[in-house]
């Protein structure tokens, strides 16, 4: 070897940036000459020179450091100082596999930066974390206070996490503070893989939980950001993952009504929370894709929406826009459109990224160095609102410690308080719940005692002494606990009936533990069917049989609905619960739930509609929204959106509304009165719905406009004050309006008139809105 490049290693004295920069080139050079001492080929030169020069004044002094700045006046500082070959950094080493991190500039004292941060229900790949139920489960919930605590306890984990990493020179994958989170499309399909991480099939509950999980994850500081969130993905990215065909390539047509009123709002939701990201997906729509979509990336987001900030592609979504869609020709030509479509930064765990070309895109004239410093200004932005570039000590938040954050006490506590409230309770006959002590219990099945299944996709890295399964959380209420899982994993081909039958035979209750785990559905898996994987089912007619008549419980532990119709139907299932996927607290949140115990008695509502046979459910491959979800489906699913039971039963007094004649941009203000007419405490969920008896253009039957999950206790009485937005009015006509006209309201514990029913009744009246159809851009925000 001729000699080694000299490096420059910036080491400031005004705070961690600058320090960073120098520790991480540092690293960076005794890496490579350790590989040259082993080949024994380092050269002693002149060339052969490190040059550490300390900067003690130089970049501390420069304005985009200079605090008592406006963010524009820093950022209109900072980035004209920049390289064309610095920026085209910038954008392109997101910080995935051996793309990244960013890499510093030690002579403006900035430091690396990892990009590549999950943030889904607890702080993934990143070493041991809380975790927290799957987003689906968090969903079923109907509270926007769960949702707002679980983004804020994964993201204390996160940014102590990241405190620790950086202070020792680590800039890993998973190890920086810009969330790739929430996932916030829509259930369309039952079948597909992605169901977990979602909020549901409504864009209205989508919209509500993901602004408050924006807002668990930037925390409440003035100045500063916690974490920041990255809302995805952008657009229309609603399955299929791999069946009848892949999503690198797979193209989503989709009408604007169906664009405008469901595949669209809840994005919007979330960049008016103050999204600092969004995340462009694989599918093309309606044969553009997505990360080249100006329409959508400029056009909407920016332009109609005003987003400010930045546009990151999903993993390797650039390469397929040559590789897969056969969009562009290659690279440089799949650089020039993601560019142009307003794509700020690649991620791709690819070895050599599409934005590599961007430099030379620039110099061949294709696209602009305007255009690049446009779209990295939104990078340091966020960086700064993070405190990248201020003193560590004006920053609370860089105070946070892991040893006394991570998994802590109270993010265990939380974890089982959440679980047990994302449970819903489908079926409930004959009363044989809640339990007291029981003297012998069975508890069977393959999700019975496995630790990690019932955790789904995307799982943090909980230690195992904080995780406990549904065997070990029941011997809590139990004398004897028998046990068989009967298949030795979810896909139960290998079922042993002799197992089941020994284990259920003379005892006094049985728990049965079905389900999926990632192995069945999952990112980039869909299930073929919705029918119980392997011999599930026959391990349940196994127990239910040999159970004698004695109560048998059913816990379910997926995320897309399963073909239970069996076990809705028998007699001799006395109860069906959907747990969902709850991780770590598994154990202890079935055991509260099964007793009553704190938070225990349900109150969690289905998501989405469970559908009764895939005869009603339209292809994977079909994006209209015609006879999908509650809002549109005319047929009878086996349960419907809204939909779960309570150990206690509600009455519905009244419901007021304070303004029923409205102008097109009114918000509604209304009040529920209910009473807890039953025998126990417990969380009711009020669902208000919206309807059009006389609309002139095309609607759907219900549209839900509010929903609160209120504490109650027996025999008590309490009004509750909620606000419909003018938003759920608006129907496609060209654009979304706001038509004036007669509405329907109706208050309850469920959608009014649907045949499976809770015991409570449903509230109904209206309210009349007067003045000129209007369009919803033109309502103020």
């Amino acid at each position: 070897m001729d000699n080694v490049h000299c490096t420059y290693v910036a080491v400031l004295s005004n705070g961690r940036s600058g320090i960073s920069a120098g520790i991480w080139c540092l690293i960076r050079l005794s890496k490579s000459l350790a590989k040259m001492l082993t080949a024994k080929s380092l050269c002693i030169s002149l060339h052969c020179v490190l040059l550490l020069h300390i900067i003690t004044s130089t970049a501390a002094e420069l304005p985009f450091r200079n605090v008592s700045l406006s963010w524009d006046e820093r950022l209109n500082d900072l980035i004209p100082r920049l390289y064309l070959d610095e920026i085209a950094s910038q954008m392109t080493r997101a910080g995935y596999k051996e793309n990244g991190p960013t890499l510093p500039i030690p002579r403006l004292g900035i430091g690396p930066y990892n990009w590549v941060t999950e943030c889904l229900r607890g702080d993934v790949e990143s070493g041991n974390a809380t975790s927290y139920a799957m987003p689906i489960g968090l969903a079923a919930s109907f509270s926007v206070d769960l949702l707002t605590a679980v983004g804020t306890a994964t993201s204390i984990e996160v940014r102590a996490k990241y405190n620790n990493y950086t202070s020792h020179g680590i800039y890993k994958d998973f190890g920086g503070l810009s969330c790739f989170s929430p996932v916030i499309n829509i259930v369309r399909h039952p079948l597909w893989g992605r169901i977990q991480e979602t909020y549901g099939e409504d864009p209205f509950i989508s919209g509500e939980l993901a602004k408050a999980y924006v807002a668990g994850l930037h925390g409440d500081h003035p100045r500063y950001v916690r974490t920041s969130s990255g809302c995805k993905h952008i657009f229309a990215y609603d399955g299929p993952e791999d069946i009848p065909s892949p999503r690198f390539s797979f193209n989503s047509v989709v009408n604007d009504a169906d664009m405008q009123m469901t595949y669209l709002p809840m994005f919007h939701e979330c960049v008016k929370a103050g999204t600092f990201n969004l995340v462009c997906s694989y599918n093309s729509i309606n044969g553009i894709p997505a990360c080249a979509s100006k329409k959508y990336l400029t056009d909407i987001v920016r332009n109609q929406w005003g987003f400010k900030g930045y546009v990151s592609s999903d993993d390797g979504a650039l390469e397929y826009l040559h590789s897969a869609h056969n969009y562009t020709k290659g690279p440089l030509d799949s650089t020039v459109a993601a560019i142009q479509a307003g794509c700020n930064l690649e991620l791709t765990g690819f070895k050599t990224p599409v934005y590599t070309h961007l430099t030379q895109a620039v110099q061949l004239g294709l696209i602009s160095i305007e255009e690049m410093t446009t779209l990295v200004r939104p990078l340091f932005y966020t960086r700064m609102r993070l405190g990248e570039f201020d003193p560590p000590d004006m920053n609370p938040y860089t105070k946070l410690n892991v040893d006394e954050v991570v998994e802590s006490a109270e993010h265990q506590e939380l974890a089982v308080s959440v679980a047990v409230r994302t449970f819903v309770l489908l079926k409930h006959i004959g009363n044989v719940l809640p339990v007291g002590k029981i003297a012998t219990l069975a508890v069977v099945g393959p999700m019975a005692d496995s630790p990690y299944d019932p955790f789904g996709d995307y799982p943090p890295g909980t230690l195992r002494e904080y995780i406990t399964t549904t065997r070990e959380g029941l011997k809590s209420i139990a004398s004897i606990v028998k046990y068989a899982g009967g298949c030795s994993s979810p896909r139960c081909t290998d079922y042993d009936p002799k197992e089941i039958i020994s284990a259920v035979t003379d005892v006094d209750f049985v728990v049965v533990c079905l389900g999926t785990g990632t192995s069945i559905e999952s990112e980039s898996r869909d299930r073929p069917n919705m029918d119980l994987p392997g011999s599930q089912l026959q391990l349940l007619q196994d127990a239910v049989k040999y159970a004698d008549g004695r109560p048998v419980v059913l816990l379910l532990f997926n995320a897309g609905p399963l073909n239970i119709t069996w076990a809705d139907e028998s007699p001799d299932v006395h109860a069906i619960v959907e747990c969902w996927l709850p991780a770590q607290a598994t154990g202890l949140a079935v055991a509260r739930f099964m007793t009553n115990g704190p938070e225990g008695n349900p109150a969690a509502r289905l998501p989405y509609t469970w559908p009764a046979s895939m005869e009603d459910v339209p292809p994977m491959t079909n994006y209209s929204f015609y006879n999908r979800s509650y809002r549109y489906f005319t047929g009878t699913p086996l349960y419907p959106f809204g939909y779960g039971l309570s150990y206690t039963e509600f009455t519905y007094n009244r419901i007021t509304v304070s303004n029923p004649l409205l102008k097109p941009c009114d918000d509604l203000h209304i009040s529920v009165t209910l009473t807890n007419v039953g025998h126990y405490a417990g969380d009711e969920v009020i669902q208000v719905y919206v309807g059009w008896p006389d609309a002139a253009y095309p609607v759907p039957k219900l549209q839900l406009g509010a929903f609160l999950r209120v504490s109650t206790t027996p025999q008590n009485e309490i009004t509750n004050y909620v606000t419909i937005p003018a938003r759920v009015r608006a129907v496609y006509n060209e654009t979304l309006v706001l038509q004036p006209g007669k509405f329907m309201l109706y208050a309850g514990g469920q959608q009014p008139g649907q045949k499976r029913r809770v015991s409570s009744n449903v509230l109904i009246t209206g309210f009349t809105v007067v003045g000129p159809a209007t369009k919803l851009s033109e309502c103020p925000p």
